[in-house]
């Protein structure tokens, strides 16, 4: 029996979705170093576990929840981790086309998304990623009530930076 993963289909499932990564790491690191770290032992993981993902389901559900468990870990360990992969090839361009715009509202959610308890933070980003409320209860094993009860209590509590944000540049100026 070969227990070998296939890296071709490895490598296109990782292109078609190398959004998730970039968005988490973005959201759980300040530096770039620990940006790297971080998609580097995410990216390990995934290969690591790859013979576990059962190709019936969808694969960004599955590489949600293993890279968020990657990141939670990377985070409440407040160091970088070092599990150091060798690649013969450079696996995936994080940066490159990553379908945002960085305008300065966009820098600042993501400051204030980050400044989340992790399972909140893991919940506004798949919300962001346009997950359905039962894709989301799925990945961070949470009932769908959970759910939409978190996201309005996020929505507010982000809303509420923003404005406050938003005060104090009108109030120095």
């Amino acid at each position: 029996m070969d227990t070998k993963p296939d890296k071709k289909k490895f490598m296109e499932l990782m292109e078609q979705n190398k959004g998730i990564i970039f968005t988490i790491c973005n959201s759980y690191c300040k530096t770039r170093d620990d940006i790297n770290d971080l998609s580097q032992d995410i990216v390990y993981n995934l290969w690591k576990s790859f013979n576990s993902y059962n190709p019936d389901l969808k694969f960004s559900t599955w590489m949600y929840r293993v890279a968020l468990n990657v990141a939670i870990s990377f985070y409440r360990k407040g160091k970088r981790l070092r599990s150091k992969v060798v690649y013969d090839e450079q696996l995936i361009q994080f940066e490159a086309d990553n379908g945002f715009e960085e305008t300065e509202d966009f820098t600042l959610l993501f400051n204030f998304i980050s400044t989340l308890k992790d399972m909140d933070k893991s919940i506004i980003l798949l919300y962001l990623e346009d997950k359905t409320y039962k894709e989301i209860a799925s990945i961070v094993g949470i009932s769908e009530t959970n759910v939409a009860t978190r996201i309005g209590r996020i929505k507010g509590r982000l809303k509420s930076d923003f404005q406050s944000a938003q005060n104090k540049d009108y109030g120095t100026k």
